[in-house]
């Protein structure tokens, strides 16, 4: 049975974390820490786990042999490089970096220790993404014109983020960024993990509402991208929609399929059936949350496919790169991932 330890409990997603840990019989928790030893308190009391005031302490013991980090941003770096170089297996909350340059760098030390890494871009397992990630490469929609995914919510106005222990996710010197990358960064992977083919530029507009957060702290936004190809990418995110009825579209010279209210559409010139009138329902399994897949994956147990530490550093990168073009007010070509 694996003994794991939970590195940072900040996150607004650790406490739906602590109830799947719970819930688990296969794995064991011994260790948490937070730079916040009331926060650490309360996760261990919930976990039947240690409280330690220095994460060495969790480095160090042989018997961890994975980690669960879910910290600020701006801490994944001081964490992710001695859990991996103690040849941790480790669950990053996303986003990976607050930037490319540590997204890159953790990416390449997670590579180099060899050890199985997995960040929570839960979006992958829908089923419907699932057929359409297939059907693109299946050819049904001919060629690609253009790909849209839209992640919204009324969190920033109901005060989601200030009434426990989440507020430093509007504080852009911790987090990285405000509502456009918090949640685009979801839209962002889908579309990446979709799209099998290079970003070559983006430009963006991200912007504040009321400013509840401060002036520095966006709320929402939207991005563009141009893939290899000429294909169109783009992103919206924001913290101050009251309903997201719109979720996801994708355009081709030989079929279309969108979702709206949660019903999936689906025409193709080359699948039977697929007139897009009514809604499309055959379609694959879902797959576990991708916490619990990194956790049967720690277990020994048959999991899809994890995402890669390369994969979650371009979409640091390309984030990145749409804050820079919305600052500069110009088409900015992301930092390359190698």
């Amino acid at each position: 049975m694996p003994t794991f330890a939970l590195v940072g409990a900040s996150h607004i997603h650790t406490p739906g974390f602590s109830n799947k840990l719970i819930d688990r019989s296969d794995i064991q928790m011994k260790y948490v820490w937070d730079q916040v030893v009331p926060i650490a308190e309360k996760h261990a009391a919930k976990l039947d786990a240690k409280v330690v005031t220095d994460p060495s302490q969790v480095w160090a013991d042989p018997e961890i042999e994975a980690v669960i980090i879910c910290a600020e941003t701006n801490l994944h770096k001081d964490l992710v490089l001695p859990a991996v170089g103690a040849g941790k297996h480790i669950f990053v909350e996303k986003p990976l970096g607050i930037g490319a340059q540590d997204a890159i760098a953790m990416a390449k030390a997670i590579e180099d220790a060899n050890v199985l890494f997995q960040t929570g871009y839960f979006n992958r397992g829908n089923p419907i993404y699932q057929f359409v990630r297939e059907h693109i490469a299946k050819g049904s929609f001919g060629r690609l014109t253009r790909i849209r995914h839209s992640n919204c919510h009324m969190g920033g106005m109901e005060d989601w983020f200030v009434e426990k222990d989440w507020s430093w996710m509007t504080d852009p010197k911790q987090a990285g960024f405000g509502a456009f990358g918090d949640l685009g960064t979801h839209s962002l992977d889908l579309i990446l993990w979709m799209i099998d083919r290079e970003v070559q530029i983006v430009t963006s507009s991200i912007q504040t509402a009321d400013a509840r957060f401060g002036s520095e702290c966006d709320e929402y936004g939207e991005g563009l991208m141009v893939f290899d190809g000429g294909i169109l990418g783009s992103v919206a995110a924001a913290w101050v929609d009251i309903s997201n009825p719109v979720v996801f579209q994708i355009n081709g010279m030989d079929g279309n399929a969108y979702v709206v209210d949660g019903k999936f559409y689906f025409t193709s010139k080359h699948v039977p059936g697929a007139d897009g009138k009514k809604p499309w329902t055959d379609l694959p399994s879902v797959w576990p949350h991708a916490f619990d897949i990194f956790l049967d994956a720690v277990s020994g147990k048959q999991y899809p496919a994890l995402v890669s530490p390369r994969e979650a550093a371009l979409n640091s990168a390309i984030m990145e790169a749409f804050y820079h073009s919305a600052k500069q007010q110009r088409w900015v070509e992301p930092l390359k991932v190698k």
